[in-house]
């Protein structure tokens, strides 16, 4: 009897202390698998090449981040998609004709409707940054321009920040990422799973922003 007692103190836990490790184990274990399961539900939000919509709107917003979202709002622009094209996040000091001319379209052609918002340093920003512009213009649509990972955690900032304007997504698809087999890729792979964090946060964040807005709205009245 000594001897069980010994060999079940110096050798593998007792029955009744194993059975809590695998009870913790698997309490540990569980917020990874929802992650996961997460995860793989955020992957079907990306868009899809063919997801498209060719509606006009009033206006044309890109998030800045890639020259390749630029280009393709410029087209937009020139393809009468929107009257004004509204790019956030634009770095201090880069005026409309430096932009133009980085992304190689004609400054004479297209400057009278492009507005440059300098305030936005995170997509929360551009959401901001945008809507105060909307509200000068009297705008109530927008095509929004951005990369096809960025958009679920865009179209979720967006739609909350402006839920009276009608947003629709435009997806641009780069090179570098590969949305059919992402799993393929680390690059890829990584840029999702940090987006998918982000768009976690931004989701956990919503009901202390309509509170902080209640308490901003009572105090104001």
């Amino acid at each position: 009897m000594r001897l069980r007692k010994r060999q079940q103190e110096g050798g593998r836990p007792a029955p009744g202390r194993w059975r809590r490790i695998q009870r913790l184990a698997s309490f540990a274990g569980l917020p990874l698998v929802l992650y996961g399961l997460g995860f793989l539900w955020f992957t079907t939000l990306l868009p899809a090449a063919g997801d498209s919509d060719e509606r006009g709107t009033d206006a044309i917003v890109v998030l800045t981040g890639g020259s390749d979202r630029l280009a393709v709002a410029l087209d937009l622009l020139i393809a009468d998609k929107g009257r004004k094209l509204f790019v956030s996040g634009v770095y201090r000091g880069v005026d409309v004709r430096q932009l133009l001319d980085l992304s190689q379209h004609s400054p004479e052609d297209l400057s009278c409707c492009v507005v440059l918002g300098y305030e936005a340093d995170n997509t929360r920003g551009n959401a901001n940054e945008t809507a105060a512009w909307m509200k000068s213009e009297g705008f109530t649509s927008l095509r929004l321009v951005t990369a096809t990972y960025h958009m679920p955690r865009s179209l979720l900032e967006f739609r909350r920040t402006m839920p009276e304007v009608e947003i629709v997504p435009h997806p641009v698809f780069t090179e570098s990422f590969k949305r059919d087999d992402w799993w393929l890729w680390p690059g890829s792979s990584s840029l999702l799973i940090s987006e998918y964090t982000k768009y976690l946060v931004a989701v956990a964040r919503s009901p202390f922003d309509r509170l902080i807005a209640r308490v901003t709205e009572e105090g104001g009245a």
